[in-house]
């Protein structure tokens, strides 16, 4: 999938369960909604960056770690895009290798840190322990704990649709997670499930992810800077204090990027209705075996797709609870003050 949308409907999804089920994890996604978004994506995919810039228009484009040949606003030229920190130079690839281990744990370490990949068995201990730390430092406000959760709901969601961790069986159209079928999962995960059935306005969803503010919590949880608290206790390796500088205008760079991208793909999956059909972009047709917006519904209800959604999501809650039941700093959140249909007004929109 395009990444966020596949990783906002998961936590949003399993924010929903939680809040209906009186969960004490739905009082922090219910007050702190947007971080809890913001979590669920850039809380862990660092390499949120441009891949390049057009030289016809200047803009940075692509997506970081991905290969871009010509511009995809003009078809123009690019040249690679660098960040630039302290007076060196850093491609998005360089910045995956240092960081996108660190954010997803169970997965994406590179070279002998590979080493330091987390059992699955372990990720609800390592949460509860970051939980405890954040609180010990930082004080009792909740904002930063919704994000933490918004972050793991990402790792869960990572883990399942990618076979990484048992748990969903899908297949879709030529795979389980393939380049063919992301942009139906994509597509499908917009409309059929986001707007028809939860009524999400997608511009206010995309906008709260990148509208919400760095967590010093992902720079502890990163194990980035010097050890502390019991993540440095217990989790004592590692730990790499000499890029905590880039690391924060890293993710100053994600949301700054992530808000350019909001409307870029708002406008790669609109539909539009031709002679009282619903069609998709012709380039994610052809990239989805030149399938149809409707046989792509169709391929996706085969496969049952809705309901492997569903199953990530109550994984997710599933581990929420866990790391409730191991952490003490988190003993005194309480659930949800409103039902789910009050609190998520905000993120509605009328439906087509």
């Amino acid at each position: 999938m395009s990444g966020v949308v596949g990783h906002t409907l998961y936590a949003i999804l399993a924010g929903r369960k939680a809040i209906e089920r009186r969960m004490p994890v739905g009082g922090l996604i219910h007050r702190h909604f947007d971080s809890f978004l913001s979590g669920a994506y850039l809380g862990a995919d660092i390499q949120t960056l441009p891949e390049a810039v057009c030289v016809d228009t200047g803009k940075s484009v692509g997506y970081g770690t991905v290969a871009l040949q010509q511009s995809p606003l003009t078809g123009g030229p690019v040249v690679p895009w660098k960040l630039l920190h302290q007076g060196a130079e850093y491609r998005p690839s360089e910045i995956a290798d240092l960081f996108y281990g660190r954010s997803h744990l169970i997965f994406g370490w590179k070279g002998d840190q590979r080493k330091h990949t987390l059992p699955w068995d372990h990720l609800h201990d390592y949460v509860a322990v970051v939980c405890e730390d954040v609180v010990q430092r930082y004080g009792k406000g909740e904002r930063k704990l919704a994000y933490i959760f918004g972050w793991l709901a990402h790792i869960v969601g990572d883990c399942l649709i990618k076979s990484i961790q048992p748990g969903i069986d899908m297949h879709l159209l030529d795979g389980k997670y393939t380049p063919a079928n992301r942009p139906i999962q994509d597509l499908v995960s917009i409309h059929e499930i986001g707007v028809k059935e939860l009524g999400l306005d997608w511009e206010r969803v995309l906008g709260s992810v990148s509208r919400a503010p760095v967590e010093m919590s992902q720079i502890h949880y990163m194990r980035i800077g010097q050890p502390y608290g019991l993540l440095g206790q217990m989790y004592p390796y590692v730990w790499e204090p000499r890029t905590e500088g880039l690391l924060r205008e890293v993710l100053k760079q994600n949301r700054v990027y992530q808000k350019i991208r909001n409307q870029r793909l708002l406008d790669k999956y609109k539909l539009t209705r031709i002679n009282g059909e619903w069609n998709c972009d012709t380039r994610l047709s052809e990239i989805a075996n030149h399938l149809s917006y409707s046989q792509m519904i169709e391929v996706a209800k085969q496969a049952e797709f809705r309901s492997h959604v569903d199953v990530i999501a109550e994984i997710i809650c599933e581990l929420f609870e866990q790391v409730f039941q191991l952490s003490t700093a988190l003993a005194s959140v309480r659930p949800a003050a409103y039902e789910w249909e009050r609190m998520i007004r905000r993120w509605l929109v009328a439906r087509r």
